[in-house]
């Protein structure tokens, strides 16, 4: 069996300000394997970007676990969780998160100079990511001659320079017009199959999640439900099925099982479903129909 390449199990995590208390996170547990391509969705407010801070170590949680690589983080220190994600993790941002002063490729080969790694290892690694994300002939523009999407793709290419394990993308496209937003989702999504990097995206941009191998949709209260759309469709689809077989039994079954002794088939044949499947019982619904009938 797979071990996930990250794991949270029954996070908590509360902002406070003052008497105030935020709780962003209410006992999300989340499995990403390795080589997965995941999209965190939901309305805005939900702990989203509070899920994917925790999950990389940048913000700590109250309560539960979380586990990256089979290690959890809370037998990381700072300067562990530090090094842990400058060595194995990559980050692209909405707001890119670029230095002005220096060009793209000086942006791309900071994490690695900060990591120790040499300026010539880290001058070639840099414009081979640059290469990797279409900017060969960009290499030495800084991030103000550059459009948003050169600046995102600049941002890609830092995040990818490490050769890391997993990377966190917070709202990749929220600053794109469609068409390159649209670009630089098959540009991620090219990575992640040709290198089988696991990329965990907060987005609103239900393009990517279509990319994506698996939706993972926030509510309100900060919970998790992977997979919600799909388990939606499917609920749908069920309770419509039972219904209509409900339908069947009252109007076209009703004079054959009447022959047979079973007259007392419900007229209700919603009701009738509800009670077969074990969501409601027969004594609520004659107590309903009797609450009924005394208005």
């Amino acid at each position: 069996m797979t071990q996930p390449i990250v794991s949270a199990q029954r996070v908590h995590k509360t902002f406070r300000n003052g008497e105030i208390e935020v709780h962003a996170l209410r006992g999300v547990s989340l499995e990403v394997n390795p080589g997965e391509m995941v999209a965190v969705m939901g309305p805005s407010g939900c702990g989203k970007t509070t899920l994917l801070n925790c999950m990389s170590g940048l913000d700590e949680f109250d309560d539960g676990e979380i586990s990256i690589e089979g290690t959890s983080l809370r037998k990381m220190n700072d300067r562990a969780r530090t090094a842990y994600r400058a060595q194995r993790m990559g980050f692209i941002f909405q707001t890119y998160n670029l230095l002005p002063v220096i060009t793209a490729v000086e942006n791309v080969e900071l994490p690695l100079l900060v990591s120790g790694v040499r300026p010539g290892e880290a001058r070639k690694r840099a414009l081979a990511a640059l290469e990797q994300v279409g900017l060969k002939d960009r290499t030495h523009h800084r991030p103000a001659e550059l459009s948003g999407g050169q600046r995102q793709r600049v941002t890609i290419a830092r995040a990818l320079v490490n050769n890391p394990a997993i990377v966190w993308a917070d709202e990749p496209t929220g600053n794109l017009d469609s068409q390159t937003a649209t670009e630089i989702v098959d540009l991620m999504r090219t990575l992640n199959r040709e290198q089988g990097r696991t990329f965990i995206i907060v987005t609103h941009d239900a393009s990517i999640g279509e990319q994506c191998n698996r939706i993972v949709r926030m509510r309100g209260w900060g919970d998790c439900v992977t997979n919600f759309l799909s388990y939606a469709i499917l609920a749908l689809a069920a309770i419509v099925g039972l219904i209509v077989a409900g339908l069947l039994v009252q109007g076209v079954l009703r004079p054959v099982l009447a022959k047979i002794g079973l007259r007392n088939i419900p007229r209700r044949p919603a009701q009738s479903v509800l009670i077969v499947i074990g969501l409601t019982s027969a004594r609520s619904s004659s107590s309903a129909r009797s609450a009924s009938a005394t208005r």
